[in-house]
């Protein structure tokens, strides 16, 4: 039965789709539906908003009943309304309940009817995509009898599956879920249970016949058995279908073949199944869809040298008709997904733990490690710490895996992006699995509870599930093995949500950020769940979670099951101020492309603390950017200089809706004394105060007693002073003064953010007068730090160290530190001393910039020479490292006569050894500094026609060059020397004269005019004096801007 059309009433346009294809389609504006003027008018019932893309839907859902009610709660009419843009999937999705059956949606006003299927959300569609077809929901799987002969000589594999289903409803056809490479050999359909009715009648058993079959296609696969009768419901049967199919060409993923040659040269085969998201179906017969759990007896026929592994154990083996051969018969599993099932058969060696599990739930799960016999001595450590976290997440959930036997295999030549982590079978990389690592492991373990255990409804609550179980891993690791997360998490992943989110456009370079950038986001809601309701109630509410769905019979949970379990535990407590529930708090955080800014001022006369909050834009909007007013319920946890500890669980919050001064509380604190908002990062907002405030905590974090304050809330304040400033919300005297510390800090945790702050502000003011103390002030920094560091490797030194001393060295060569360059030029003589130049490259990435940049014109042609003579077709050679070159020749050098000779060789010279990709990469690399940009306009500006003329034939070189060089400048004096040139070629200036105008058009660069002086003033004030004596100005040879100067 095909879905129901969804009639658009408003209009005379019409379209009829199935349930996916919604939200592909543009609906009228909403100003011109029926009962629009009425519906704004009357707020009671509810106006819900969702965010799809930059978009916002607003839906009534008066007496709707929606299950998705708590996910996406009631806002304020203040909230943005888009009024022409696509179907928002979530706002769409909250009329659709958990049930399989269809229902009717009326809404109060008519302009949307339709019916929908309840169980399916819209947004899998993704799922349709790899699908593209449905079994029909009357007949569902009871249970499977697999059995599996694969034949390792060739490519083959041969099966048998009997299949139990059951009717739910009417019907006379069976659809199974089959691949069309997968050749149906023979079937059969045998009746083993009536229906209910005639088992109170005492009916025999009918016989039941096939009257057709339809096989499936790559369109539809779908292997359809039509009956001559039409069973009712309780009627079951068995079909038994025999099959033949091919193993994968891919090596890592369905069912695939591979070997491992050992250290004699001996190859060694092996098969392996681990299976994604419904492709389940293309080894063998099934209902392969999320909602079909049944239980699985499996058997495997092996060579008698090989070992079989499945997700259960093995309950005995018998003798094959064929020699050599044995079969193998597994435990039944308990009900599970098609796409669980896993194999490998090998002749891998195991290893044991020598510590002891845990007993839970009345058993103690048995551990095997397995790996190739020369690689187990790598594995060694393994057992143990497979042990250790599972002692630890078994405690944690209160819960053991529900299966007897657990074994993790480090596949040979297993290259797939994530491990397998099939319930009671995992498959790993070997590096993977024997790395020293908690956290990879831990991630992977924690998959057989959530994920396994019970198991995601539909494909769209996966998300959730990857979130939270990276969270939990974070956590595992942090208590087993704090080192391994120190200055990394969640350091790493919040920083870079701070930077996208900043943007007046999120994710308009980079679209596939999106989903990576939603599931980190989740993460640290949960963080900052276990921070703010406690770590107790949070991991009660974990295990109700795991509990309760478990106990649903299918075990599946919904996205939003989680959220529920963890207000139910905070019900009846004051955690949560009244209206609050935890649902309500995290679809803002989760569901928006922003965070939140709190600023806290205090008033030091009435001893008050107020606290505000904005959408933090750490990029100033253009002019078009339509302004944004999100809210956010936002936990405030304080520490004060008196007390620098906080224990949860807190229940101040910021909420949503109370007009400016949202909050106002008293002042406790010594006006002598700072606070601290948000320490450790507990939610992802920064933070701002007012002027005395940060100047206690810049004045006490330069005192002995710093260290008082943990590491990573001195790496908050530290990076939040800097981002306030770049984005104009915080004064950079302020931000400069909060570096002051850092000449005695030695914590990575601190240093962490720092270098990428140091990029952010140099990348403005590069080319200006100031540019080069700027330098000498990062230089007064980093090179006591650095010293501290060591040169020299040190044996099983922490992984912090070697990442610290990298990132230092590679600033400090950058801004010409003597004795790295100095350095850089040494190993690079191995180079230009090599008889055979072009044969290779003996010297590392690292020491190829600082030459280009810092050394001589001898030893940057040398280079050149090596791009235009880079051998074609070498198989000692890669292209990368011709491109690695092409871009450190154009992207390093501070020389603007290095440029002007790149530029000439690549235009003029009509190299043939440069294509017209090399001359856009060149102009794309050169735009992004100030001696590169200016050089390129310079260039262009001195040989308009000479270069038009050259790319007559070639327009879109033609208006890259023009791009980059007329684009890149954000002062007005750049600008003017761009409008110059152009109203002395407007003739000759179209088509690209319209780029042109764009960068006219650019805003005033207001924030070099309000910072640099600041900046400049703050150096001159703090830089020590020597050192500004030490600064001998190199100029560039143009009228317009000076290059990096340079320490003599």
């Amino acid at each position: 039965m095909d879905d129901p059309p969804i009639t658009r009433l408003s209009g005379s346009k019409r379209f009829e789709s199935v349930l996916w294809t919604p939200i592909l389609h543009r609906v009228p504006p909403i100003t011109e539906l029926p009962g629009w003027s009425s519906w704004k008018e009357q707020k009671a019932g509810g106006l819900v908003r969702e965010r799809s893309r930059s978009n916002v839907v607003l839906w009534h859902l008066e007496n709707i009943g929606c299950w998705y009610q708590d996910r996406c709660p009631p806002h304020a009419s203040t909230d943005v309304l888009d009024e022409d843009r696509e179907v928002s999937r979530c706002a769409v999705s909250m009329i659709v309940e958990r049930s399989r059956h269809m229902a009717t949606v009326q809404f109060d006003y008519p302009w949307v009817l339709g019916k929908l299927k309840r169980s399916i959300d819209l947004r899998d569609i993704e799922y349709f995509k790899i699908s593209q077809a449905r079994v029909a929901p009357e007949v569902i799987p009871t249970s499977y009898h697999l059995e599996l002969r694969p034949f390792i000589g060739n490519d083959q594999f041969k099966g048998r599956v009997k299949i139990n289903v059951t009717w739910t409803n009417s019907s006379d056809t069976i659809m199974l879920n089959v691949d069309p490479n997968l050749m149906v050999l023979k079937y059969n359909v045998r009746i083993t249970e009536a229906s209910f009715m005639e088992r109170e009648l005492g009916l025999p058993l009918m016989d039941v016949n096939v009257a057709r079959v339809k096989v499936p296609t790559s369109r539809k696969p779908l292997y359809s058995i039509h009956l001559e009768q039409i069973l009712k419901s309780g009627s079951s049967c068995e079909v038994d279908i025999t099959f033949i199919g091919n193993f994968t060409t891919d090596k890592s993923r369905g069912f695939f073949k591979n070997e491992y040659t050992d250290n004699n040269g001996k190859k060694h085969p092996f098969v392996a199944m681990t299976l994604r998201l419904a492709n389940a179906h293309n080894v063998f017969p099934c209902m392969d869809e999320p909602p079909y759990k049944a239980p699985f007896k499996f058997s495997v026929l092996r060579p008698k040298n090989m070992t079989a592994l499945s997700n259960t154990p093995l309950e005995s083996s018998t003798e094959a008709d064929e020699p050599n051969l044995i079969w193998d018969h597994f435990v039944e599993t308990p009900k599970m997904l098609t796409y669980q099932l896993a194999l490998i058969v090998s002749d891998l060696e195991s290893i044991t733990p020598t510590q002891e599990i845990n007993e839970m739930d009345g058993r103690k799960l048995e551990i095997k490690v397995w790996g190739r016999k020369e690689y187990l001595d790598s594995l060694r450590d393994v057992p143990n710490k497979v042990v250790k976290i599972m002692n630890y997440l078994q405690d944690y959930f209160n819960s053991s895996i529900s299966l007897r036997k657990l074994d993790l295999v480090a596949v040979p030549s297993y290259n797939a992006a994530k491990a397998s982590d099939r319930w009671g079978l995992m498959f790993f990389k070997e590096s993977e699995l024997s790395s020293p690592s908690i956290w990879n492991t831990a991630y992977e373990l924690i998959y057989q509870w959530i994920g396994q255990y019970i198991t995601p409804f539909r494909w769209s609550d996966a998300p959730i599930n990857k979130a939270l179980n990276s969270f939990l891993a974070s956590m595992t690791t942090v208590d087993l093995n704090p080192e391994e997360m120190e200055g990394k998490w969640p350091m790493t992943m919040l920083y870079s949500l701070y930077y996208e989110f900043g943007k007046f456009e999120p994710f308009s370079r980079v679209a596939g950020m999106r989903d990576k950038a939603t599931s980190a986001k989740t993460e640290l809601v949960f963080r900052m769940f276990n921070y703010t309701l406690g770590k107790e109630l949070f991991q009660k509410g974990v295990r109700n979670f795991i509990k309760q769905n478990f106990e649903n019979n299918q075990r599946t949970f919904f996205a939003d099951d989680i959220y529920n379990r963890l207000n139910d535990v905070v019900n009846g407590t004051n955690i949560l101020p009244e209206g609050l529930t935890v649902n309500s708090i995290a679809g803002p955080w989760t569901n928006r492309d922003r965070v939140p800014l709190v600023t806290v001022n205090r008033n030091y006369e009435d001893q008050t603390i107020s606290f505000t909050q904005k959408v933090y834009l750490r990029e100033s909007p253009r002019n078009t950017t339509p302004k944004v007013s999100y809210e956010w319920d936002i936990p405030l946890v304080m520490m004060t200089q008196e007390n620098l500890e906080f224990h949860p669980p807190y229940n101040l919050w910021l909420t949503k809706g109370k007009g400016a001064n949202n909050l106002i509380i008293a002042d406790t604190t010594d006006e002598n004394q700072f606070i601290i908002v948000n320490p450790e990062e507990i939610g992802m907002f920064p933070v701002n105060y007012d002027f005395c405030n940060w100047k206690l905590l810049s004045q006490f974090l330069q005192s002995p007693k710093r260290e008082m304050i943990p590491p990573l809330t001195r790496a908050k304040l530290l990076h939040d002073s800097w981002n306030l400033a770049y984005s104009g919300e915080l004064c950079f005297e302020i931000a400069l003064n909060m570096t002051l510390f850092l000449k005695e800090e030695r914590s990575h945790v601190v240093w962490e953010p720092v270098f990428m702050m140091i990029d952010h502000v140099g990348r403005h003011i590069e080319g200006s007068d100031v540019y080069p103390k700027f330098e000498a002030y990062i230089r007064t920094l980093l090179v006591p730090f650095y010293e501290e560091l060591n040169e020299t490797i040190e044996p099983d030194e922490p992984s912090w160290k070697t990442h610290m001393r990298g990132m230092t060295k590679n600033f400090l060569c950058h801004i010409g530190y003597e004795p790295c360059v100095n350095e850089a030029r040494e190993q690079y003589k191995k180079w230009l001393t090599d008889e055979d130049p072009d044969k290779g490259n003996p010297v590392a990435n690292e020491f190829i910039c600082p030459v280009f940049k810092w050394g001589s014109e001898e030893e940057w042609e040398f280079g050149l020479q090596r791009v235009i003579n880079f051998p074609q077709n070498s198989p000692e050679r890669k292209q990368n490292e011709r491109t690695y070159l092409l871009k450190s020749l154009a992207g390093c050098p501070k020389d603007m006569y290095k440029i002007e000779r790149l530029l000439n060789v690549t235009i003029f010279d009509q190299n043939a050894n440069f294509s017209d990709s090399d001359i856009q990469l060149v102009f794309a690399i050169l735009s992004g500094r100030a001696a590169g940009y200016t050089t390129l306009f310079n260039f262009l500006t001195d040989n308009w026609d000479t270069i038009k003329q050259r790319f007559e034939d070639n327009k879109r070189v033609w208006y890259h060059i023009i791009k980059n060089a007329a684009f890149s400048f954000s002062s007005e004096k750049g600008l003017d020397l761009v409008r110059k040139l152009y109203e002395s070629n407007t003739e000759e200036f179209h088509p690209p004269n319209s780029m042109v105008h764009k960068a006219f058009k650019k805003r005033r660069n207001e924030w070099n005019e309000k910072n640099i002086p600041v900046i400049n003033g703050w150096l001159m004030e703090n830089l020590p004096k020597e050192e500004l004596e030490a600064l001998q100005v190199y100029t560039v040879t143009t009228t317009m801007t000076p290059s990096i100067e340079v320490l003599a």
